[in-house]
């Protein structure tokens, strides 16, 4: 994948509100988030710490996947400039196997090691 692919700096892989808030920094991001029954999620969003609550049931909005399988943890993110940067990436990330998404997951864990 491109430039759009590299991530935030965290350290760890599942994070809480108060810890997406801090990390935002650009306009849009394409996410991962992993649910409670395994199954993996991926989304676009503006706003990470409100779209991880919507996710969760804390806000209104979210999507009617994750509405069952709560709660549900952002496993990795990528900044992107525009939606439509990020939208293309969401797209190619749906189009990914599920043991390339968790692949996807371990790298961006590596690249963002403090």
């Amino acid at each position: 994948m491109t430039d759009s692919n590299k991530a935030c700096g965290i350290s760890n892989a599942s994070l809480t509100s108060d810890e997406v808030s801090a990390s935002e920094y650009q306009a849009w991001y394409t996410y991962l988030v992993a649910c409670a029954d395994g199954s993996l999620y991926c989304g676009v969003t503006n706003n990470l710490a409100r779209r991880l609550k919507q996710h969760n049931g804390e806000l209104v909005g979210g999507a009617k996947y994750t509405a069952t399988r709560r709660p549900v943890e952002i496993k990795a993110f990528w900044p992107h400039q525009n939606r439509s940067l990020a939208t293309q990436h969401e797209y190619q990330i749906k189009q990914l196997s599920r043991p390339q998404k968790l692949a996807l997951i371990q790298q961006f864990l590596i690249e963002n090691q403090a």
